[in-house]
Order: C-alpha cells, then structure tokens, then sequence
C-alpha cells in the first residue's frame, strides 16, 4: 500500500516503464503492476534493486516496505496503537544495552 504507492511515484519520475523495471529484478510485468498496487508482497530483496534503479535512498524504501508489512499485520486489532507504542519502547530498551 503505502510503498506501492512510492514505487510508482518514483518510476513514473524516472520516466521508466513497468516492463523496463521487470526486466532488471527478472520478474514479469503484472508482477511489478501488483506491487504497485498494493496486491502483491514484495521481497525485501527486490527494495534493494529497486532502490538502485530509482537510485532513491535504500534506507528510506525499506522503512516504508517495513511500515507495510507491520500495518498489514495489525490494521484490524483493536489495540494496533498501544501495541506499537510498546514495540517501540522495547526497541528503544534493547538499543541502549
């Protein structure tokens, strides 16, 4: 969803066509149409390509891929708000030891 999003953003601001973006990960071009579209998972291999290609900071595409893979695990509980706030707080604990 919201790194589907970026990706066509980015391609359309390069001026490339799906197919073209297909044929340098080595997938088919519907493939690249449904990540795009949000309908397809993509591989966290193919953000480092994808970040090459776009020559857009890989770091800054992985955080979205995660962002997504971490809504789409808790969109639909209740307490996806509180149980992120505690994710982090854990995060943040083990960063400082």
């Amino acid at each position: 969803m919201i790194i589907g999003q970026k990706l066509r953003s980015l391609r359309e601001e390069k001026g490339l066509l799906l197919r073209q973006v297909a044929a340098e990960l080595e997938v088919d071009t519907a493939y690249i149409s449904k990540m795009e579209r949000g309908e397809k998972n993509i591989k966290r291999e193919y953000i480092l390509k994808l970040a090459s290609i776009y020559d857009y900071p890989e770091d800054d595409l992985a955080t979205l891929w995660l962002a997504d893979k971490v809504y789409d695990l808790i969109k639909e509980e209740k307490n996806a708000i509180s149980a992120l706030k505690i994710a982090e707080q854990t995060i943040n604990k083990q960063k400082q030891n």
